[in-house]
């Protein structure tokens, strides 16, 4: 089912509330002020049905120009916006700055309602008509109907209700599959129930029993009731009004402007990169370092402009610029903003963030790559600017839910791109740590220093601890991120790793005539042993320096390391493994005993060969037996 949210714009005193309450039978002025003032100061809701039983949100923004911000508040989520225009006065201030501000927004259809026709003659009616077609050139509502009506007598109601139905059939439908978003517009609390929220949903869906975050206090919260158009619901879709009250939400927890959303869904930063456009009046002018209120989604955030293309912006032009903000934005790539000057407070533009800055940029040999890069990252595919966000933030390795939020598309979407990217060697995946190709490689780099600086002080050792070397390369890697790495880079046949212990491809070590020939005696004092004990190295080696060191260079090439301490003979080894692969081919399982018994050992020194047979996976452990893997 489609779900649609329209808005009311224009001057005050137009008659937008007038003309709601003849729509829908509901006042939507709620405060004594707005009563006793005859004007709307905050956001007003209701609901109304269409004759094809569609049930449209419709919100009532005040019109007075003190009260912009939250007119910006409430334009938010708009499907459709009816631009309010009093037959008797025209087009006024206010109606001009909310036709800049709409067309900033997203917003793609509208209809434009005449009101107040009845007191004025047909001439007159004639020349506010061509006044308003004159200041609509050239903007979203170029082009769209005009319905003359009046509101107290009623007159044109049910015409506007059917042109609105008819153009409700054309509106997009908006995606549910994306995580959930909504931007909080007002905060209150109902006795007995606890902390109430409102809101449009932008994107996704909302179901009770979800746990939600607020941004950008991170709190996290159930939700325990959904009502839409007051009416308790089970899920909320993506443009529907909606009040959600939670379990466990204070009200000091949440505040008008916050983003309530799926956890870790949302980008956020103190920088943005954008394209402004500027409106194309006189004053409409920016400037280096120039101090501005930006407007997104419900909130209201001072910053500074740093336009990247040129030093001065001039009246209807368009270009990227760096906003820095004082405090922390909640956003997504392509979220539609607004721009005020400080002082005095004027409308100058608006325009869509492009990227999350994750640097300062200014005007510097680096430009020209960096708008090359927003260019893409704006009007690119999403595998390109997924690539672009990966080569740029592979170092934090991205969250699926970044990924998606930055990208702007869903989990299975990204899934596909990512297999994408992979097959055509442009990203790696690390257990599930998904880095771009070109910060893989810079790893790979940072590897080979390690092991060379490795192999040069410990010229008889096979290899440095695997992980020793994959710590030494990325601090943050767990164990399995470890391996997971140094086996992707053995298949590039740059590493050989040998009973953990990690060596470049071509290493050998060399060993002078008098360490071969203590080598060879160690070799026979381990083998003499046979099966009945073991040495350790510190046993072996009988403390002599020299002698640990080669019979460190024998690991993995004559002696096996069963654990931390024990080695055993290669040629044991193998004979021992043989032993039980061939056992095991004929029978289902093999005890303990089986095997000592089988080679003639104690149960001490079985069980560490055992031991070491299921770490390499030959063998895997069922209760107290052993079977093949």
């Amino acid at each position: 089912m489609k779900h649609l949210v329209i808005g009311t714009a224009g001057h005050i005193d137009h008659g937008k509330t007038s003309l709601i309450k003849a729509l829908t039978g509901r006042e939507t002025d709620t405060l004594d002020e707005e009563k006793k003032r005859g004007i709307s100061i905050n956001l007003g809701f209701t609901y109304f049905d269409l004759p094809s039983e569609k049930r449209v949100g419709i919100v009532d923004v005040p019109g007075h120009e003190k009260f912009i911000k939250n007119m910006l508040a409430g334009a938010l989520g708009l499907d459709m916006v009816m631009l309010v225009v009093a037959a008797d006065e025209g087009v006024m201030p206010q109606t001009v700055e909310h036709i800049d501000i709409l067309s900033y927004l997203n917003i793609k259809k509208g209809i434009i309602v005449m009101t107040k026709c009845d007191m004025v003659d047909e001439d007159m009616l004639e020349l506010a008509e061509e006044d308003i077609k004159d200041e609509i050139k050239g903007t979203f509502l170029e082009g769209s109907d005009v319905v003359r009506v009046d509101s107290i007598s009623k007159k044109g109601i049910p015409e506007l209700i059917e042109k609105i139905d008819t153009m409700t059939e054309d509106v997009e439908d908006r995606n549910t599959h994306l995580p959930a978003r909504m931007n909080i517009d007002r905060v209150f609390t109902v006795k007995g129930f606890g902390t109430v929220v409102t809101g449009t949903v932008i994107e996704g869906k909302i179901n009770v029993g979800d746990e939600l975050e607020v941004y950008p206090s991170a709190k996290k919260a159930v939700v325990r009731n959904i009502q839409v158009h007051s009416k308790d619901e089970k899920t909320a879709y993506a443009g529907q009004r909606t009040a959600i009250n939670f379990s466990n939400l204070k009200m000091s927890d949440v505040a008008r402007g916050d983003v309530l959303a799926a956890p870790d869904s949302m980008l956020e930063s103190m920088m943005i990169d954008v394209r402004i456009k500027l409106l194309n009046h006189e004053n409409s002018v920016l400037k280096d370092w120039d101090r501005l209120k930006l407007y997104h989604g419900t909130r209201e955030i001072l910053c500074r402009a740093v336009p990247l293309e040129s030093e001065i912006m001039n009246p209807g032009e368009e270009a990227y610029v760096q906003l820095r903000l004082e405090e922390k934005i909640i956003c997504k790539k392509l979220d539609p903003f607004v721009v005020r000057t400080y002082s005095p407070i004027v409308t100058i533009g608006g325009g869509i963030i492009v990227d999350v800055a994750d640097e300062k940029h200014g005007r510097n040999k680096k430009t020209k790559k960096i708008i090359e890069e927003l260019k893409v990252k704006e009007q690119g595919d999403s595998q390109e600017v997924l690539e672009i966000y990966l080569k740029n933030n592979s170092k934090n390795y991205p969250k699926t839910s970044e990924m998606t939020s930055y990208v702007g598309i869903d989990k299975k979407e990204l899934t596909e791109l990512l297999s994408k990217l992979e097959d055509e060697k442009r990203v790696v995946n690390i257990n599930n740590n998904i880095v771009h190709i070109g910060y893989f490689n810079s790893m790979v780099d940072h590897l080979m220093q390690v092991l060379n600086s490795y192999h040069k002080e410990n010229n008889l050792k096979i290899g440095m601890p695997k992980q020793e070397a994959g710590l030494k390369v990325e601090p943050r890697f767990k164990t399995k991120d470890i391996d997971a790495f140094l086996n992707l880079v053995e298949k590039n046949d740059l590493i050989k790793i040998v009973n953990n212990l990690v060596s470049i491809k071509d290493f050998h070590v060399e060993l002078s005539d008098k360490e071969v020939k203590i080598k060879n005696d160690l070799n026979k004092k381990i083998k003499s042993l046979g099966y009945k004990d073991l040495y350790t190295i510190e046993t072996l080696s009988e403390g002599d320096t020299t002698n640990k060191k080669v019979i460190e260079s024998m690991i993995g090439e004559e002696i096996e390391l069963l654990d931390e301490d024990y080695i055993i003979s290669v040629e044991l080894y193998e004979k021992a493994r043989n032993m039980v692969v061939e056992f095991l081919k004929k029978n289902e399982a093999m005890t303990l005993a089986e095997f000592r018994d089988m080679v003639g050992s104690s149960r001490k020194i079985s069980m560490l060969i055992l031991e070491s047979f299921d770490k390499k996976k030959i063998t895997k452990r069922v209760e107290n037996k052993r079977v093949l893997n």
